[in-house]
């Protein structure tokens, strides 16, 4: 009974990372305000964004064996603070001016940490749920697709 309530804790959990870095679709509510602020081209601020998907999928296709090796926790660990300092480092970037920066850290540290934010629930959620292999991953995409 209790692996029974762990386990849908733990669905609660690949959620929340999900939703977490699923925001990253709303993407698109910054390109104007930068744009306009920054006076930085359409396609300098949506490369970020191309290079952030790019990356996370890359990431994830790789990943699988590191999120194997170390285990979901550090994983996710480790996906957090590539994804929340990419965040945070775009606003640095933006700040300071620099559309390098932007797609160092929106991009690459971004997508990076996406990608791994991403397979680290799935991949655990499928062997907490070896019954319900389809609803485990159903859920955790449910959140990275609700996020934005």
């Amino acid at each position: 009974m209790a692996q029974t309530k762990n386990r849908w804790l733990i669905a609660l959990s690949a959620i929340a990372i999900h939703l977490s870095i699923g925001a990253a679709y709303a993407y698109s509510v910054y390109i104007n305000p930068i744009r306009h602020n920054m006076g930085w081209s359409t396609t300098e601020i949506t490369l970020a964004f191309t290079i952030m998907m790019a990356l996370a999928g890359i990431a994830a296709a790789f990943f699988g064996t590191f999120v194997e090796r170390n285990g979901p926790r550090k994983s996710a660990m480790l996906a957090a603070l590539l994804f929340g300092a990419g965040q945070a480092g775009s606003g640095v970037a933006v700040a300071l001016d620099s559309s390098t920066l932007f797609l160092l850290t929106y991009g690459v540290a971004s997508g990076l940490g996406m990608g791994l934010g991403y397979i680290s629930p799935v991949s655990t959620l499928v062997k907490w749920f070896p019954d319900r292999r389809g609803l485990a991953t159903g859920m955790a995409v449910m959140g990275f697709g609700a996020a934005p």
